[in-house]
């Protein structure tokens, strides 16, 4: 592991195991089970500290359910609109939050920020509003800084993220359609001000048309702009 203490492994689509510096294993929107790209191995983890949840899509709140049931992480992190959703499943340990508030859980920081989606969970034949989707900053133990922007569309706070939170690395979707494409991302990017950032949300489904080489050719002029193209399953250290 490197020096940070810090792995990030890619699920596919937009989900996400993170484990910290205290060896805490986070789950970002864990659409696992019915992930076309997520390797097999990895659609059931077995220890999970804590779960994000950026909106209540079903590839993105995705199995959240069962897998808080069968993991009982200390945390579940969502908006106050999902959580109560949550709770009508029996999800334990749900914290509800909103916009601008930070909270502590296992070694992390979290700040909940703006996102340019919407939110809606299909629970069974009924489509239930869920509020507005959100993003993270997620600050862990040894200082290091992570903007974890969910499905949004370009916005300009994004500048506002970067000069108050200085991220020091973003998990940005560029599959288009549903979420910006890869020019949209490479303008977060100079916004944000960030140095390396993980592209996600893109050949999952066909209509995610962006790439991620067409996202390194709309960044081409950022100087010393590291882009970290996972494939499902991949890890790298932070």
């Amino acid at each position: 592991m490197a020096a940070n203490g810090i792995s990030i492994t890619w699920l596919g689509h937009a989900a996400f195991s993170i484990t910290t510096p205290e060896n805490k294993v986070v789950l970002i929107d864990p659409f696992l089970e019915g992930n076309p790209v997520c390797p097999d191995d990895l659609k059931k983890p077995d220890t999970v500290d804590a779960i994000l949840i950026t909106h209540g899509h079903g590839d993105h709140l995705g199995d959240t359910v069962s897998i808080a049931q069968r993991t009982e992480p200390e945390a579940v992190v969502t908006t106050a609109d999902i959580s109560r959703w949550l709770e009508q499943q029996g999800v334990a340990n749900i914290v509800g939050m909103n916009k601008g508030g930070t909270i502590h859980v296992v070694d992390l920081a979290v700040m909940m920020v703006h996102a340019e989606h919407t939110s809606t969970i299909m629970d069974g034949d009924t489509l239930v509003p869920a509020g507005e989707s959100v993003g993270y900053v997620v600050t862990f133990s040894n200082g290091l800084k992570l903007y974890v922007a969910g499905d949004t569309a370009l916005f300009g706070d994004m500048a506002l993220i970067g000069r108050r939170y200085q991220p020091d690395i973003a998990i940005l979707p560029i599959g288009d359609h549903f979420t910006m494409g890869p020019d949209d991302a490479a303008e977060a990017c100079r916004m944000l001000g960030v140095q390396r950032v993980i592209p996600c949300h893109y050949g999952t489904f066909p209509l995610l048309t962006g790439t991620p080489y067409a996202f390194r050719a709309a960044a081409r002029d950022i100087c010393g702009l590291e882009i970290n193209e996972l494939q499902p399953g991949e890890t790298i250290c932070v």
